[in-house]
């Protein structure tokens, strides 16, 4: 008997659906593009338990004939594509036919649809892929899908699914950023208790952000807008060959065009910055991707404007012709490959750059950023070098660029151009061995301008980004000495100095005190007393679907942890007590790091979890602060506190909170042993 055999159509399914449905938000993904693709102007999204239990999808699109509904869940069957010349130049977000037979064959299916010149409607169910009912009904113009009990079939895959929250909060994401990218249209996202998202349809994308994200949010993004015919940037003309073989003599004769390369949508400003790049959202032609491609360009684009650990909020639509652009790469269609990649790169990179440029006035420019990236970046490194002329990026229309601003944006806060037999010393032992970067063909290095005091400049802030994991940690044994330090004075008013007869010891004052008052909110929770204030106005929230989905889950833990939470509205927070120590002005930024944070979480969500990241949190941001000078006693009480803990080693976060120097490190230093 042959080894090879042909699969069963039921695992056949089941395969296809591990490509295409990856979790619940792949399933709205797939049916909310159908809706899209159906012309739809009304999308109505429900869930329960983050999709796991239930996910519906309702539309007002064109429907479906009776013998349509029943051919749909065949494998590859599909209205968008005739042959394969259609694959080149494809139009619509769905065009494989495999998203609803996939869908079917791991959950519990129900369709509803009428096409609006049919007077009755068709009813579908499908258990695991298997038909089981057929009828008629009367209903609305249409389609509404029901999708229950995802994965009831394929527990391995259910096994894997995380926390309500998080799938919750990717569907959310979602569906915000779809309706982002079509403003006409009316959208709503529902789950079991609370109207994530209600968006009416609105004139443009200026006041589709206003109406999801609010007034506060707009103005911290920048518009942007820039196109330029495909021909003057590179695109090659067709062959004689081909010309003379495939086309006709008029279209022979006609101005060869390729169409436009456009892109719009909002960059946010310097200040603005996120620890990792799940604010930025890319679609091209409606169709929500990830390309690597593409967030090189908008990373490069910010290049030296912000440090290179943080990333930028973008929203940035790009449209080109359908012929230059391949949609056929992944399952899921979330990739794309572009015919000429350079081209849309550096047009990606250039109009980002020049909306940025454009944006602020030189001399504020240079003084209002607050982020500090490091010198390391030359002149040769982004493709100009003293002396260049001025002019526009190449490819951007009506953007005029001088030396003047391109030094103003390429120059990082606190910097300077020098020659660089001219920089001190003292700047580059403050700045690390790797701080400055000289071209061997360039004049002049970025250097610190002398007058800036750089003990005044930290490189790093207080945030502690990692997200918590389960603390594995034991008492460490040097832990007893700490009770035995005398603190001799401190390192730029950031790092306390201490000696004991073991040795030199350094010590991270804020994260010291972080794991101080870590430990000391966790037993008070325990107590159920929790020190908190009242805040002299209350402070409202503005929250995204994503971040309402998360506050729905973690409102009674943080209410328990010192906070008074409540819904304000119809996706507004109120917080009218705060956790005593955690200064007024932290709290929104507290909150929405915490969001974001639980937003993301890959695991699923305890209780002793969620309360450790909360209590995590509210250490971080009551603690002492970098660059803060300490008394004699405050550094002692430090010390001795730290001392009590029962992980005096590492703060909350993983971060070391002390470093010693032994005396054989000293006297092997000096050569003593």
């Amino acid at each position: 008997m042959g080894r090879i055999h042909v699969l069963s159509e039921a695992v056949a399914n089941k395969i296809a659906a591990g490509e295409v449905v990856e979790r619940p938000a792949s399933v709205v993904k797939e049916l909310l593009e159908n809706s899209l693709d159906a012309g739809s102007t009304r999308i109505k999204i429900q869930v329960e338990a983050g999709g796991k239990k239930l996910i519906q999808v309702t539309d007002n699109g064109c429907g479906m004939l009776r013998d349509d509904a029943l051919l749909a869940f065949e494998r590859h069957a599909t209205s968008k594509l005739k042959n394969a010349e259609d694959l080149l130049s494809v139009a619509t977000l769905g065009f494989r036919g495999e998203a609803l037979p996939s869908i079917a064959s791991v959950s519990r299916l129900r369709l509803e649809t009428r096409a609006a010149e049919e007077d009755a409607g068709t009813i579908v169910e499908i258990n695991g892929g298997k038909i089981f009912n057929v009828e008629e009904a009367g209903l609305p113009a249409g389609t509404s899908i029901t999708i229950r009990d995802l994965f009831f079939n394929t527990p391995a895959r259910k096994k894997f699914l995380k926390a309500e929250s998080t799938e919750l909060s990717h569907i959310a994401s979602l569906v915000t950023h779809y309706a982002l990218a079509h403003p006409d249209k009316h959208f709503e996202l529902h789950s079991a208790t609370n109207a994530l998202l209600v968006a009416p349809p609105v004139a443009g994308s200026s006041e589709r952000v206003y109406q999801v994200f609010g007034k506060e949010v707009l103005d911290q993004l920048i518009p942007l807008a820039a196109s330029q015919p495909l021909e003057r940037l590179g695109i090659p003309q067709p062959p004689p060959w081909r010309r003379a073989a495939e086309l006709e003599p008029e279209e022979e004769s006609a101005p060869k065009s390729f169409g436009d390369l456009r892109a719009h949508g909002f960059v946010s400003k310097p200040e603005i910055q996120k620890l990792n790049r799940n604010s930025i959202y890319v679609f091209v032609n409606g169709r929500l991707i990830r390309d690597r491609l593409v967030m090189h360009a908008i990373i490069e684009a910010y290049r030296n404007i912000i440090p290179p650990t943080v990333y930028p909020v973008v929203l940035l639509f790009l449209e080109l012709p359908v012929g230059e652009v391949d949609v056929n790469v992944h399952p899921s269609k979330t990739e794309v490959r572009f015919r000429q990649q350079s081209v849309v790169h550096d047009f990606v990179r250039e109009s980002v750059r020049a909306a940025l440029m454009k944006a602020r006035p030189v001399p504020q420019f240079t003084t209002e950023i607050s982020a500090h990236p490091t010198a390391g970046a030359s002149l040769g490194q982004s493709g100009l070098t003293p002396g260049a002329s001025s002019g526009a990026p190449s490819g951007v229309r009506g953007v005029t660029v001088d030396i003047a601003a391109w030094r103003a944006v390429n120059t990082p806060p606190g910097f300077a151009l020098q020659p660089p037999e001219l920089l001190p010393e003292t700047a580059r032992l403050g700045f690390g061995n790797d701080a400055i970067t000289v071209e061997a063909n360039a004049a002049v290095a970025l250097a610190p301008v002398p007058d800036i005091s750089i003990a005044q400049s930290p490189t790093k802030d207080d945030s502690c980004a990692p997200p918590i994991d389960d603390e594995g940690e034991t008492s460490n044994e040097l832990a007893p000495a700490l009770a035995t330090l005398k603190p001799l004075g401190q390192i730029r008013e950031s790092f306390i100095l201490a000696v004991n007869g073991e040795g030199l010891w350094i010590i991270d004052q804020h994260v010291a005190h972080e794991r101080v008052l870590f430990e000391k909110i966790l037993k008070q929770r325990s107590a159920q007393k929790v020190e908190s204030q009242r805040l002299l106005m209350p402070l409202v929230l503005e929250l995204t679907p994503a971040q309402l989905a998360v506050f729905e889950e973690i409102c009674a833990e943080l209410n328990q942890n010192g906070f008074e939470a409540e819904l304000f509205g119809t996706r507004s927070v109120a917080i009218k007590v705060a956790p005593a120590g955690v200064d007024a002005a932290q709290v929104e930024h507290m909150l929405h790091e915490l969001f974001e944070q639980f937003a993301k979480e890959d695991q699923v969500l305890n209780l002793e979890k969620i309360r450790a990241r909360i209590a995590a949190s509210i250490a971080c941001h009551a603690a002492i602060k970098v660059n803060m000078p300490l008394e004699q006693n405050k550094m002692e009480w430090l010390l001795a506190e730290l001392a009590k803990t029962e992980c005096p080693m590492s703060c909350p976060h993983g971060r070391p909170v002390v470093l010693r120097y032994s005396m054989k490190d000293i006297q092997r230093a000096f050569k003593r042993i």
